[in-house]
């Protein structure tokens, strides 16, 4: 076997928001049989599909539903594997792809993220109903909280700074179609939205959503068959280093991760054209920017201000809304952050070859960390 580059294909997005009529299955072939068809892409010729869902067996106990999804697209036969990695799951399928395209597996992959969240049953997202931190009320709320609170004390950071992160990525969910939230918000909105846990408004908080995404992934060959101009320049998966956390101002794991990824990619925060955060929280934005070397540790809210303003030196984050304006849809979120990506880099009348975009996500909390830690950076080659 060969080792191959993993390219992008094709992809596939529904509208976030509220799908109630819609079943689980029927979101997931949409996402499926729009990224196949832009690919150009036989359902025969998948060699891998790697589906990633987060709630289905919790909320209506539905198991294995990948296989009854990609049945609607035609797709049998090929391995399916089913993915849960709370926010992560999307990224982690896209990650577990990746490898096997790299590792010459397969030739082509489907990675498919969906979820069903408007559904009576879903409560509180917590990280485990027996985990002490959940039974003392840490839920997933007032985790990110206390961080906010610990970057305001450490460093300084404003109540408006955070409400920037809002303002800034609604500004930009108005410019996307399938966002769930487009209406501009202002900072005073923001700060006098319904408290949510002191100092996070309502406005601060990503919504609940149902959506899929979906992308074909393809190996050097096929690329050149297919014409793809998404090339994978690196993929990595982490989990939380849980003896090491010493400050909820920071993310060791994500700034660990993040190097990782670039050291793969050969290329360092300054060669970014965009960025796609796991933006489940305002201050989790925040924390983003610093822990991906976009800025120096501490000045993440002076960031949040500089995009808010529009500054050209500043690298775009999240210019399709991001979660707080598109929609959380927990299995998709990830697979439709590097969609988004490589839509920006593809974007406009004269797409610059070797632009380079990165996705990140993150996904649980334990001691005080992250469960989960993706990143994928991509790069926009010429066609």
């Amino acid at each position: 076997m060969t080792m191959t580059t993993p390219w992008i294909a094709g992809f596939g997005l529904t509208a976030f928001g509220r799908h109630e009529e819609t079943p689980l299955e029927v979101l997931a072939a949409t996402a499926a049989r729009e990224a196949l068809l832009e690919a150009g892409i036989a359902p025969g010729r998948i060699g891998m599909a790697v589906f990633a869902n987060a709630l289905a067996a919790r909320l209506s106990g539905s198991l294995t539903v990948g296989q009854d999804a990609l049945a609607h697209v035609g797709l049998s036969g090929c391995a399916v594997l089913n993915v849960e990695n709370a926010c992560t799951s999307g990224s982690t399928a896209f990650h577990v792809a990746c490898m096997a395209i790299r590792a010459g597996e397969v030739e082509a992959a489907l990675v498919v993220g969906a979820e069903k969240m408007f559904h009576p049953g879903l409560g509180l997202i917590d990280s485990g109903k027996t985990l002490p931190d959940t039974l003392l009320g840490r839920v997933t709320p007032a985790g990110f909280a206390l961080r906010a609170s610990r970057h305001m004390d450490r460093f300084g950071t404003t109540a408006e700074q955070l409400a920037a992160v809002s303002v800034k990525n609604r500004r930009a969910a108005g410019g996307n179609p399938r966002a769930m939230m487009r209406e501009p918000i202002t900072l005073a909105d923001v700060l006098a939205a319904p408290m949510v846990v002191d100092p996070l408004t309502r406005l601060q908080c990503s919504p609940i959503a149902d959506g899929a995404a979906a992308v074909v992934l393809v190996n050097d060959r096929l690329a050149r068959e297919l014409g793809a101009k998404m090339r994978v320049r690196a993929s990595v998966l982490t989990s939380g280093e849980y003896d090491r956390v010493t400050d909820l101002s920071e993310w060791h794991t994500d700034s660990r991760t993040a190097q990782m990824a670039y050291d793969r990619a050969g290329i360092g925060a300054a060669d970014l054209s965009v960025v796609e955060c796991h933006d489940a929280f305002s201050i989790a934005e925040i924390l983003h920017y610093e822990g991906l070397g976009l800025c120096e540790p501490g000045q993440g809210g002076r960031y949040a201000e500089r995009l808010l303003a529009g500054e050209a030196r500043c690298t775009p984050v999240n210019p399709s809304g991001g979660l707080m304006s598109r929609g959380h849809p927990i299995g998709a979120t990830g697979v439709a952050q590097i969609i988004e990506v490589a839509r920006f880099l593809d974007a406009g009348s004269h797409p610059k070859p070797g632009e380079l975009g990165l996705a990140h996500c993150m996904g649980g909390d334990k001691d005080a960390d992250t469960k989960s830690c993706t990143i994928a950076i991509i790069e926009r080659c010429a066609a």
